[in-house]
């Protein structure tokens, strides 16, 4: 059966070495007039210097984290965390390389081309670039720890043997202790990486737009504005680099929340057979390296296409849609010949309602799911539908009503995708028990590689636009960048609808597999009570913790943004002939607020989320974290949604006004001057707090399953018999 894993290598070398292909092959395009190389080049460099420094501080923290793990848990887990860690930061390095050599790249072809249609493919060959190294490293680090670990050192065989090893602590240390390291170094580095990110790009862009547009009235991204050098570096390591880690996590977490949940089902004698085990361990990745070969295909109709129409949603789309369709035909396959030849009895006692196909069947509730959420993120968050019409239209009323009406918007749109995700959770529940949860959720990201390369061409897109704008190209390259940024702005509201759906499913996944590992289990199955005092304060305040999180991030933001609207400000009061375009501004200083400020104001809150499940759990025990992890993930969801689609909505909405959809409200206008208010109180929400909040849920619930092994025995409470 392990022979089946070939599939997954060849998956992994084709992906890198079609990621390898389209990265050169973007290279070798023109860069276009010298200014635009210039811009360009200012653009790399700052993206390069920040995440440098970004990579040496993550270092020293992951450093301490791998060393405490192996001294603590095993060196096994320590290893898998460090390969977790490397993997994740190599994706975000890759993506936002090419993102800065993309950017320029789009620009000049729209530049010599005037062609819709063959800019969107140069944007989208570089997305690709990071969709296809996402997947292609996430499978290559489960591959390793796979063969090494579970193989090589024979850490599944001691699960099916019983002779599960103890650390010094007298502790079992297994192969789920590995894997879950493994998860834990991605998520560590997604958190720095989108956290980081988010508030460097979003300190940048509300400097730029508070001063540059609502204050001085320029355009957008033009050269006179400080901060707009700024503004373009942060949606390289913020909407590239954090985007690219961040689903890189999702996709592990959704694949290995079914390798540890088959792994507890054995030990607690849910599954008998060891034959039987090793196809639940197979299956997720097996399936996950189907959806990459599937993803390949779909980039490659959008590439190879001769000619592509105008219609930009629709091409993305196509790309998407032949993904995941392959993805869902060869999962029946696959499905269908890994458990076959097991009886009914066996499969029945896993919760298997549909015989050999239900962990198929379950992935499919993920995967429909998954595109319901999207559309409802689209629909909420494109300017082709009401609500962000009524967002534009109550900003000729002024900046009040733009943001009451953005909440309203952000607020209803909740409903619908929970609404989905309780299905999607139910159904996959009802064919497949707890094995088809997890399976929904890496059904949802089986074609995470055309996702993530859909998503990634939006800020390329937003870059080339900026380009255009500070090397004064002609208007009709802008309005070309401009429409694929509108797209881009949409295709990433979807994309955050993915990773939320996914992390809620994997985080109840490893809820589960949390239970099993404290022994939260009795005649009818797992238990927590969460009407005990000690769970019932731990969800309370797992509850609040989303807030607390998001509301530091927001203010991380703020100070961040205070420093650079003071210094634009200051620029344009001290410096002159910078008004009128005779003298060029200090772009260096505002790029160092940025990342200063980002360096700075990143390290609480990411260490405030490792450490808290960790502190809470030595103190008060496995059910108040298990209580915690509820609360929190439930406020996480909904906050998540309503963060990253009224944000998106406010965004198109000033979009919708500047294309001339509100009539006689053009570009500074006041009503545009109130819905770039709304826009910018918008940005962090987006782009900072949203997509740290799914990351959140799931570093919490990977280190609280790895530590829960310790604390459910040594804790505070226990000591003083409470």
């Amino acid at each position: 059966m392990e022979l089946l894993l070939i599939i997954v290598a060849f998956a992994v070398v084709l992906a890198v070495c079609y990621a390898a292909f389209n990265y050169f092959g973007v290279k070798k395009m023109s860069e276009g007039t010298e200014r635009m190389q210039e811009i360009a080049g200012a653009i790399r460099i700052g993206a390069n210097a920040f995440i440098r420094y970004e990579y040496k501080i993550v270092a020293i923290i992951g450093s301490v984290v791998a060393v405490l793990l192996g001294v603590i848990i095993s060196w096994q887990t320590g290893v898998a965390f460090v390969i977790g860690a490397v993997l994740s930061a190599s994706a975000g390095w890759v993506g936002m390389k090419i993102a800065t050599y993309s950017n320029v790249r789009v620009a000049n072809r729209a530049r010599e081309t005037g062609d819709l249609g063959q800019t969107l493919k140069v944007a989208f060959k570089g997305g690709s670039v990071m969709g296809l190294c996402v997947a292609g490293f996430a499978l290559l680090g489960i591959l390793i720890v796979y063969l090494v670990f579970g193989l090589g050192l024979g850490q599944i065989g001691q699960i099916v043997d019983g002779a599960i090893p103890k650390n010094w602590f007298g502790l079992d240390v297994s192969f789920t202790m590995t894997v879950s390291g493994y998860a834990l170094g991605c998520s560590v580095i997604a958190l720095f990486n989108r956290v980081g990110g988010g508030i460097y790009t979003k300190a940048a862009d509300m400097g730029a737009d508070l001063v540059g547009k609502t204050e001085v009235h320029l355009p957008e991204d033009d050269p006179r504005n400080p901060a707009t050098i700024a503004d373009n570096v942060g949606d390289n390591v913020g909407d590239v680099a954090g985007l690219g880690s961040d689903l890189l996590e999702s996709y592990v977490g959704a694949i290995l929340s079914g390798v540890i949940l088959a792994c507890e089902l054995f030990v607690h004698g849910t599954v008998t057979d060891a034959g039987l085990l090793g196809k639940l361990l197979l299956f997720p990745i097996l399936f996950a390296g189907c959806g990459l070969i599937s993803c390949i295909i779909g980039i490659s109709y959008l590439l190879i296409k001769r000619k592509l129409s105008s219609h930009v949603h629709r091409e993305l789309n196509m790309a998407t849609w032949i993904s995941a369709g392959l993805a869902v035909a060869i999962g029946f396959a696959l499905s269908w010949f890994i458990f076959d030849g097991h009886t009914s009895d066996e499969l029945l006692a896993l919760g298997f309602k549909l015989g050999k196909l239900s962990p198929w069947v379950a992935a499919m509730f993920g995967i429909a799911a998954g595109i319901l959420i999207g559309a409802i993120s689209e629909y909420y968050t494109s300017y082709d539908y009401k609500p962000t019409k009524k967002i534009a239209h109550a900003s000729a009323e002024g900046s009040a009503l733009t943001i009451t009406q953005g909440m309203s918007v952000g607020m209803i749109s909740c409903m619908l995708p929970v609404v989905v995700l309780g299905a999607a959770i139910f159904g996959s529940y009802l064919v497949a028990g707890m094995y088809g949860v997890s399976c929904a959720a890496m059904g949802m990201l089986s074609f995470v590689a055309a996702t993530v390369s859909v998503d990634t061409y939006g800020p390329i897109s937003d870059n080339a636009g900026g380009i255009a704008e500070m090397s004064k190209l002609d208007p009709s390259v802008r309005e070309i960048t401009d429409k694929l940024d509108s797209v881009g702005n949409t295709t990433a509201a979807i994309g955050k609808g993915f990773a939320i759906g996914s992390a809620a499913l994997a985080a109840l996944s490893l809820m589960n597999s949390y239970l099993y590992a404290f022994g939260g289990v009795d005649a009818n199955g797992i238990l927590l009570n969460i009407v005990n005092p000690l769970t019932l304060v731990g969800a309370l305040l797992g509850a609040a913790l989303p807030y607390l999180f998001s509301g530091m991030l927001i203010d991380a933001v703020a100070k961040a943004a205070r420093k650079m609207v003071d210094e634009v400000r200051r620029q344009f009061r001290e410096i002159k002939g910078l008004i009128t375009g005779e003298t060029l501004p200090d772009y260096k200083t505002c790029i160092e607020i940025s990342s200063q400020g980002a360096l700075k104001e990143m390290r609480v809150p990411c260490i405030m989320a490792i450490l808290f499940p960790i502190v809470s759990g030595f103190i008060f025990g496995a059910r108040f974290v298990g209580g915690l992890l509820i609360g929190a993930t439930m406020s996480a969801i909904m906050l998540a949604i309503f963060t990253g689609n009224s944000g998106g909505a406010w965004d198109n909405g000033k979009k919708f006004i500047e294309a001339g959809g509100v009539a006689g409200h053009g570009k500074g206008s006041l009503a545009h001057d109130a819905a770039v208010v709304g826009d910018t109180v918008g940005d962090p929400l987006k782009d900072t707090v949203g997509p740290s909040l799914d990351i959140l849920i799931k570093i919490m619930s990977t280190i609280s399953l790895i530590a829960v092994v310790v604390f459910s025995q040594y804790n505070l409470f226990a000591f003083l018999g409470l």
